[in-house]
């Protein structure tokens, strides 16, 4: 069996006031194409809720009310539902929220539906190191889900980029980095151990800048006075960033064999979680990821671990048994 941790679906009406590509509205498309592949479950969710990934003017994904995000979220259930073998879902929240919008996440998680939730690595050029993040992860460590950090559709490092693709392929993709790297900076492994986080696209460019986090908690460059402390750190951190590296999983959704490498020499064989991004993105992507998969130079317990196990563990009793492919 394999398990897509990163998949999504638009209801209609996001299909009818957006443009998006046009098979996020073709479940059954989706579901097909992916059992052909092997793929037996596909964990669907959106990173802007029931609004639009392409930046539009005077489109305000984080505007949203609770009244829609009940309507995306009753239409994402009622999906999953339909196929219970097959689809598993993420509750789409805004960490900056407020009170009443987690409350809601909250009730929605209570719905076997639902297995973890989806955020934005920015929101509104905001990363999640602030204070006012607190109790979202507070809710994230108290109902123990994952959390699947995806970029938005206007990601802070994208700022200043005019064209859609370059922020589509690299604003996002610095994003996440970004976005994955303040989680850790901002202290909340540190105060939620059992935190689980998922960077999206094999956690951007993280595994290549771990002595960089280091180096932000504390620069050795910057270190003056005859007790030597730095001039720059973070007091919530009682020890290096790198070592919280293991509170983090990151996805294969990316076209790259070398990130998703650097990705099992760095986080470990472990902490791999076999992601597609498809739909949008194609079909074909689901094979080529599964190519990748199979032509890393680990072992096949390994293998079979990116492709279902660690997903197991990491979602714990909340995703169904095997069924044979193709049922």
């Amino acid at each position: 069996m394999t398990i897509d941790v990163h998949g999504h679906l638009s209801p209609p009406e996001s299909m009818r006031r957006f443009p998006m590509p046009r098979s996020l509205g073709d479940a059954e498309t989706m579901i097909e194409t992916k059992l052909a592949a092997g793929v037996d479950l596909t964990i669907i969710g959106s990173p802007v809720g029931a609004g639009a990934m392409v930046p539009l003017p005077g489109v305000d994904n984080y505007a949203q009310t609770e009244e829609e995000l009940a309507r995306f979220h009753d239409w994402l259930g009622e999906l999953v539902a339909r196929y219970p073998r097959h689809l598993r879902a993420y509750v789409y929240a805004n960490p900056f929220g407020g009170d009443s919008h987690l409350e809601a996440v909250r009730e929605r998680l209570a719905q076997d539906e639902f297995v973890g939730l989806i955020a934005n690595s920015s929101v509104a050029d905001r990363y999640l190191d602030q204070p006012e993040a607190a109790d979202f992860f507070a809710l994230a460590a108290e109902i123990d889900v994952p959390v699947l950090l995806h970029a938005p559709a206007a990601p802070a490092a994208g700022t200043g980029l005019a064209d859609l693709m370059t922020v589509e392929q690299l604003g996002r993709f610095a994003d996440v980095t970004i976005g994955l790297a303040c989680c850790i900076l901002g202290g909340w492994l540190e105060r939620y151990p059992g935190l689980r986080l998922i960077g999206q696209g094999a956690g951007g460019a993280l595994a290549l800048l771990t002595e960089k986090l280091d180096r932000a908690w504390s620069p050795e460059h910057w270190q003056v006075g005859a007790d030597r402390r730095p001039l720059s750190t973070n007091p919530s951190l009682p020890r290096p960033p790198s070592s919280y590296l293991n509170g983090i999983w990151v996805d294969t959704a990316t076209p790259s064999t070398a990130a998703v490498e650097l990705a099992v020499r760095v986080f470990g064989p472990d902490k791999i979680l076999y992601g597609s991004d498809s739909p949008p993105l194609p079909g074909s992507s689901v094979d080529e990821g599964l190519r990748l998969v199979e032509h890393l130079d680990i072992s096949d317990t390994d293998r079979q671990a990116i492709r279902e196990t660690n997903a197991r563990v990491l979602f714990k009793s909340a995703l169904p048994d095997a069924v044979p492919t193709g049922a």
